[in-house]
């Protein structure tokens, strides 16, 4: 396997934790918070300096980039919920996101 490709396997299993916490009972907001800024680096730390490989890849990149910018809105967003129906709603926003990005390192893996 190569260095890319195992970069990106270990950002989709850090992104499937991430995922993983998110139907945990005991969610706190902060903590979410802070793994998703873990998530961010080590997407700027470890994947994006990555030789381009594929025609796709920097379009991947590119949208991942932009899907993580998003995450950490919807995190203020469920952050800032007051009802718990809000928060619910945000918390599946955000499970559908990271959902997003774990198919986007899977079709990285995949080509």
């Amino acid at each position: 396997m190569s260095a890319n490709r195992e970069k990106y396997q270990e950002f989709a299993t850090l992104l499937e934790e991430l995922c993983d916490y998110t139907t945990f009972a005991g969610l706190d907001a902060s903590q979410l918070r802070q793994r998703v800024n873990l998530a961010q680096q080590f997407f700027r730390d470890q994947i994006v300096p990555l030789t381009v490989e594929g025609p796709q890849d920097q379009s991947y990149r590119t949208e991942i980039s932009k899907q993580l910018r998003l995450l950490e809105v919807d995190v203020m967003f469920f952050k800032g919920a007051r009802q718990s129906s809000t928060a619910q709603a945000r918390l599946i926003i955000i499970g559908d996101r990271l959902k997003t990005l774990i198919r986007y390192c899977e079709a990285v893996l995949g080509s």
